[in-house]
């Protein structure tokens, strides 16, 4: 399936969530509660494209600005969860240096390649921007990362809540009922199809992390240039 067809997939499905109050809002995202960590292969968009996203987001406030929304420091593309948030994970169960050994491994091959914001999707848990490799390095870089930890006893969680295969960078997560539905639905069908820009991914982060990617509780583990 192209990435088109999934992400439109995606929106389908979120739509009818939102509009049958059948999508999902997380509690645990202002909790001092949350314990969820993990660690991230992670791509960070260029400034122009943030503040783009932003320019949405602000559109989306209007009518509702109760929800979480992503500031720039924490908008990303995740490459791959190698180990996914889970409560009770910190980096003292792992060896940070075989990590980062492992994935400078998969990256011997890896070159610079684009990468295409354009259009909105979504989820039941929130609002997704679409992101559009323009060629198989993505991919095959993931490929690489899954069969490289495969081969060693490294604590994983590879493609365990599902098998990445998208480009998308999540800007919006639901944690309240969603006030002034129809005009939030409105927004994100006039945003369907807008383009957010494009840029060349040169650099990637290694990074031990929260939900959400927040600045405040997300530590740089490795930068890897490509």
């Amino acid at each position: 399936m192209n990435l088109i067809k999934q992400y439109d997939n995606l929106y389908h499905a979120a739509i009818d969530s939102i509009e049958n109050d059948t999508y999902e809002t997380d509690s645990l995202i202002d909790s001092i509660n949350d314990k969820r960590l993990g660690v991230t292969l992670i791509i960070r968009p260029s400034q122009q494209v943030k503040n783009n996203i932003q320019t949405f987001l602000k559109a989306l406030k209007k009518f509702d600005s109760s929800q979480y929304f992503y500031p720039n420091s924490d908008i990303h593309i995740t490459v791959m969860s190698i180990i996914s948030c889970y409560d009770g994970f910190n980096l003292n169960k792992i060896s940070i240096s075989d990590y980062v050994s492992l994935v400078k491994k998969s990256l011997q091959n890896t070159e610079a390649f684009n990468l295409h914001f354009k259009g909105v999707t979504a989820s039941k848990a929130g609002i997704m921007i679409q992101g559009f490799p323009q060629n198989d390095t993505l991919n095959n870089l993931r490929d690489q990362l899954r069969k490289n930890f495969k081969n060693l006893p490294l604590e994983q969680s590879l493609d365990k809540r599902y098998s990445i295969q998208t480009a998308h960078a999540t800007v919006v997560r639901f944690r309240y009922e969603l006030k002034n539905k129809m005009d939030v639905l409105k927004t994100i069908h006039e945003y369907k199809n807008h383009d957010f820009g494009a840029f060349t991914v040169k650099e990637l982060e290694f990074v031990f992390n929260d939900w959400c990617l927040r600045k405040q509780q997300t530590k740089i583990l490795e930068k890897f240039s490509i």
